[in-house]
């Protein structure tokens, strides 16, 4: 019935002018952040750019990942021990760890019906009950409440997928309640909320992933925009200890080049030449694997939109389609999601599952009194979802043997 032929669940689209990037800068004899990071990042704001729109210039920045990418933008946000940040439980644990590196306080909100974005529905009532002075939860039971008290300072939204959330909304209610606003934009390049309105941009900052698997790849590493210069000079300070100067502007400058100052206590989160050489192949051909990726997209909604057992993922069209979180209608199904998985491996074909929801993890969990139902909309669409293979360059017959294996194992 099936082959022996695996298929991963992810593979990075590597090339020969890839390749040809890196020995180039193998070559140069530097190889740390310098010339490469430079042009990373102007090619990175050019390609975000509108020069027509208005706004204030955006600031790209480098950074070793979009965790630490996290990290800085909150710290430049001045978030303070015992501030609240609030975070979809839906995401990764980046996006709440940060939160704890600097001592604030995590605040989950769940995900709206249907979506696994941040319902901003939830978000303002959260936010309201903070306003008045009670705790960020209400037991489902009514039996009282808990969590966290204290000052909210940020929202951090995250583009789950590729799919942008409902920004226009979020973005009301954070003005309103004087919160900063910080785009987890890992999975949303390029992702837009309208022509020429990129993911990642619209908040204060925008922090965007290149880890392995991701749209865009640098092996590891990421990018933090915003057009608030202040933000982005606190930014390049801490990224690099710190130090008033950089690595590059220190060895080039002949004018007492081995002098600098520390003026904070900073981070060592910045991107080596090498990866942003990658980086910057990968930028050059970004719209070539977004159309990869909608491809093998619009094969998987042909094959799964007219079988009861699948419920196809939230799209639009400014979906990156980073993923394909297909959900299993399991009132149909005579087996569980997870005995689902086994079977998918089982034939040869990589799945994953995104994402396990943070307030059921043991230590937010413990640390805030939660339960795995007190954000139902989370553990529901956790419970019923999987994550099919789509990287570019899969092949047709490739797309269509994880179509079958899908298919077969659900009429089983």
């Amino acid at each position: 019935m099936y082959s022996n032929q695996d298929i991963p669940f992810a593979r990075p689209f590597i090339g020969h002018e890839e390749e040809a990037a890196l020995l180039r800068v193998l070559r140069s004899g530097w190889l740390t952040t310098g010339r490469e990071a430079l042009a990373f990042e102007a090619e990175f704001t050019r390609f975000l750019e509108d020069p027509e729109a208005g706004l204030p210039p955006l600031h790209s920045l480098t950074v070793n990942s979009a965790t630490s990418g996290l990290h800085l933008a909150l710290e430049a946000c001045g978030l303070s021990p015992g501030e609240l940040v609030l975070v979809p439980s839906y995401t990764f644990v980046s996006t709440a760890e940060v939160v704890r590196y600097l001592h604030g306080e995590v605040v989950f909100v769940d995900t709206a019906p249907g979506t696994f974005h941040i319902d901003p529905k939830a978000l303002e009532a959260t936010l309201e009950r903070l306003g008045r002075g009670e705790p960020a939860y209400a037991h489902a039971h009514g039996a009282g409440s808990f969590g966290p008290r204290g000052v909210p300072k940020a929202v951090i939204p995250v583009h789950y997928g590729g799919l942008p959330c409902a920004m226009d909304a979020i973005m009301a209610i954070a003005r309103k309640y004087g919160l900063k606003v910080i785009e987890d934009a890992a999975h949303a390049f390029p992702s837009q909320l309208s022509r020429g309105v990129w993911a990642g941009t619209i908040g204060d900052l925008g922090v965007f992933s290149f880890y392995a698997t991701k749209t865009l790849t640098t092996a590891e590493g990421g990018m933090v925009v915003s057009r608030d210069q202040e933000l982005a000079r606190r930014i390049a300070l801490m990224r690099s200890h710190g130090i008033d100067r950089s690595v590059w502007n220190r060895y080039t400058d002949t004018r007492a080049s081995w002098y600098y100052e520390v003026v904070a206590a900073g981070y060592k989160y910045n991107m080596p030449d090498l990866l942003a050489a990658l980086g910057r192949v990968q930028l050059a051909r970004a719209g070539e694997l977004l159309d990869m990726r909608r491809k093998i997209a619009a094969l998987y909604d042909a094959a799964f939109q007219e079988e009861d057992f699948f419920s196809l993922p939230p799209t639009g069209p400014g979906d990156a389609r980073h993923l394909y979180p297909l959900r299993l209608n399991l009132e149909r199904l005579s087996l569980s999601r997870d005995a689902f998985i086994e079977k998918i491996q089982a034939a040869g074909v990589g799945v994953s599952v995104h994402f396990i929801p943070l307030h059921s993890m043991p230590y937010y969990r413990q640390r805030y009194g939660l339960t795995e139902g007190d954000l139902p909309e989370s553990m529901r669409s956790f419970q019923r979802v999987i994550s099919l293979p789509i990287w570019p360059k899969m092949q047709d017959a490739q797309v269509e043997r994880v179509i079958q294996v899908v298919k077969a194992i659900a009429r089983e």
